[in-house]
């Protein structure tokens, strides 16, 4: 009996085991036919892209998700709340002391020693003097800083212009020093094409369009020293030299302005794209050569941090120098009440502030175990 029970239950179960396995090929076959439709749909959508990118009146465009969703190269600070990495002019009139300030800001630099209350990043400053030669500047920088020398300030007195050839030889200094932090170039005129329209907002925006470009491939800041004219103006930078192109492309400018040239006290007006308009009262002492500050007109407003970056600074420290997880792990670690991707896009905006005031990398990442945020201590 027990025997026809189990060949009946048997017989009774073959029917449903074949039923099972129909319905898995079925389910296998569907899903590889969804593989090979969703294949073939991306591979429609980027042939359709390809297509669109090679179209002349292309828009490459950036939806707002897309643009919190990517992690920026954070504008690093060359010198604090005074100077970015960017294009920038300096400009003023001849002989108003535009080359010692230069001469002053690329020491400091180089050293990484304060400019009076400002604090300086150190790097390594490349000072194009093309109105100077080895001589002079041997003699000026003595005078200024006596024998401390260093070996992160270089000088060249003769360079091409931008159409022979100069953002190659910009790159290939680089090249060879990677910390270059400052460039700068004394003076514009001299690297003007030859022959070029002098004095068009076409030309003018060409030029600091094209230092731009090179700046965005290093991240290095740009000061490019130029004249003003001795007509006045209601705006005072609408008195420098050539048209506005100049200053409607590049990231900022300095206005050194005195009221007689033999004076010792000059005004220094500055605008820019990320650092606050200031205006600042200087005094040149004669005997050292340098610029002294008397005093700041403008008081700096200072965004208040971001709990949250506050939060991150005293996860990564010296003890902890890295953190790696997902944005859900950072949020249990944190003991934050909000959703993961609202965090990593908080994370994406803030990571500028993180750099600059915490001397903290962030990095978003995808990998095959999902997305991750890594955080690395720099020093500052």
């Amino acid at each position: 009996m027990a025997a026809k029970e189990k060949a009946t239950a048997i017989a009774s179960s073959a029917p449903t085991d074949e039923k099972q396995s129909l319905n898995l090929c079925n389910n296998i076959i569907m899903s590889e036919n969804s593989k090979k439709i969703n294949q073939k749909n991306e591979n429609t959508r980027i042939q359709f892209l390809f297509r669109q990118m090679n179209n002349p009146d292309y828009f490459n465009t950036v939806s707002l998700t897309e643009l919190y969703d990517t992690v920026y190269q954070p504008k690093t600070q060359v010198i604090d709340n005074l100077l970015y990495a960017g294009v920038y002019l300096f400009a003023g009139a001849p002989k108003v002391g535009k080359s010692f300030f230069m001469a002053q800001i690329g020491y400091h630099v180089s050293k990484g020693i304060p400019l009076w209350n400002y604090t300086v990043h150190k790097g390594v400053s490349l000072y194009l003097a093309l109105e100077d030669d080895y001589a002079r500047l041997q003699k000026r920088l003595s005078k200024m800083f006596g024998m401390d020398g260093t070996d992160d300030f270089h000088f060249v007195t003769n360079a091409k212009n931008l159409s022979q050839g100069l953002e190659s030889q910009l790159d290939t200094f680089i090249q060879g020093h990677p910390d270059t932090r400052l460039i700068i170039i004394d003076t514009l005129q001299k690297i003007r094409e030859a022959g070029g329209e002098k004095f068009s907002y076409a030309s003018d925006y060409e030029i600091v369009t094209k230092l731009k470009q090179f700046n965005a491939e290093h991240n290095v800041c740009i000061l490019l020293v130029h004249h003003t004219r001795k007509q006045n103006a209601d705006d005072c930078f609408d008195t420098i030299s050539g048209t506005n192109g100049l200053l409607g492309a590049a990231d900022g400018a300095f206005l050194m302005q005195k009221e007689k040239r033999t004076d010792n006290i000059a005004v220094l007006d500055l605008v820019g794209r990320d650092q606050q308009d200031q205006r600042l009262h200087l005094q040149f002492d004669r005997e050292r050569c340098v610029w002294q500050l008397i005093k700041a007109e403008t008081e700096l407003w200072k965004e208040p941090p971001d709990p949250i970056l506050s939060l991150i600074s005293g996860l990564v420290n010296k003890e902890a120098p890295e953190w790696i997880g997902s944005a859900t792990e950072l949020i249990e670690r944190l003991k934050l009440e909000m959703q993961p991707n609202v965090l990593t896009r908080r994370l994406n905006v803030g990571a500028d502030w993180l750099w600059n005031e915490y001397g903290i990398s962030y990095e978003n990442t995808r990998s095959h175990t999902g997305r991750q945020v890594k955080f690395t201590l720099n020093g500052k």
